[in-house]
């Protein structure tokens, strides 16, 4: 099936704008026949196709921003939300906050129910469900109806939007080879998030740093689970191999780490260097010692991802799929007391 033309691709071969392309169309007295004429001729054979769900959505604006969120009680996605409410504040749009509690079905409802002239655009982190089912139809099929998606932090690499993450391999990578640097030789792994994709890429960042540094991969030291349960259930395991240094994946596993350390005799962090995901309030402030952390600045991505989704819904040409975005935060190790210093 030949593809179709876009009214940016149509104004940039006929070297015109993207409103006389579109009033030429709409039959505007503002153009005249000839133009017209030549324009029509030009789509016709470019298979140009207006896109009427588009251009109802555009015409009748709601100024409101749909955000769906996977869990109410993860301070990340308290901060994401934060960002985000700041900038549609600012830029006049409301906020509708729905939480997907990790379900599939309850994701797609929520689209479905939203996205009936009720939201200009959503926001999102996708469903622990939808990942490990690798089931997205549901937001192909809300973007093709012509409402805009900017997925965060957990995305769905095979679904043409925008998107804002952080480099989690990277940073994976970066928080192991610090405990490599610190003279740490038997680093375990701890994670409840293995069947998400940000769990997946932070455990390759792991293994690379591994690699890099040439120690053996020791799966006795390696947990990698999909649930917060399951985690507690088997971290005592981990502690009966000579461990030095823990890399937790998930605020919740780098909690537990520290408490079963601590609970084991360990001192932290004289005999074990711990290093979590993310930095929330327990990490930070609570716990004692306190816990050296990967920020993935929560706050500037929420902020980031509303800006580019209010961006899409003001353009007032057509966009091409090619002009999607995938934003990379860097994030940012916070050197608290369960690491020694270099």
């Amino acid at each position: 099936m030949k593809a179709k033309a876009t009214l940016k691709q149509i104004a940039k071969e006929l070297g015109v704008s993207v409103s006389t392309v579109s009033k030429a169309l709409n039959d505007s007295p503002e153009i005249s026949e000839q133009t017209k004429v030549k324009i029509k001729e030009y789509a016709k054979l470019k298979n140009y196709k207006p896109n009427v769900i588009g251009l109802n959505l555009k015409n009748r604006k709601t100024k409101t921003i749909g955000v769906i969120i996977p869990n109410i009680l993860n301070s990340f996605f308290a901060k994401v939300f934060s960002g985000i409410e700041k900038v549609a504040d600012k830029k006049g749009y409301n906020v509708i906050t729905c939480i997907s509690n990790e379900s599939l079905e309850k994701e797609v409802h929520t689209l479905e129910m939203l996205s009936n002239g009720t939201i200009d655009g959503f926001i999102l982190s996708v469903s622990e469900e939808a990942q490990k089912l690798e089931d997205y139809a549901h937001f192909s099929a809300i973007i093709a109806d012509g409402t805009p998606i900017v997925m965060f932090d957990r995305i769905a690499d095979g679904v043409e939007c925008d998107k804002v993450v952080v480099d989690d391999f990277d940073s994976a990578l970066n928080s192991t080879q610090h405990l490599i640097d610190l003279g740490c030789k038997n680093i375990a792994l701890i994670s409840s998030v293995d069947n998400l994709s940000v769990g997946k890429l932070r455990a390759d960042g792991y293994l690379k740093a591994l690699k890099d540094n040439n120690i053996p991969v020791n799966e006795n030291i390696i947990l990698r689970t999909d649930s917060e349960e399951d985690m507690k259930a088997k971290i005592d395991a981990i502690f009966e191999h000579k461990v030095d240094a823990i890399f937790a994946l998930d605020e919740n596993d780098s909690v537990a780490a520290l408490r079963v350390s601590l609970k084991k005799g360990y001192k932290v962090p004289e005999d074990i260097s711990i290093i979590g995901f993310a930095d929330g309030i327990l990490a930070s402030r609570r716990l004692s010692p306190s816990l050296t952390t990967v920020s993935q600045h929560g706050v500037e991505i929420g902020e980031v991802a509303a800006r580019q989704l209010i961006k899409r819904l003001e353009e007032e040409s057509e966009e091409e799929t090619s002009d999607y975005e995938t934003i990379v935060i860097k994030t940012k190790l916070k050197e608290r007391e369960s690491t020694r210093k270099i």
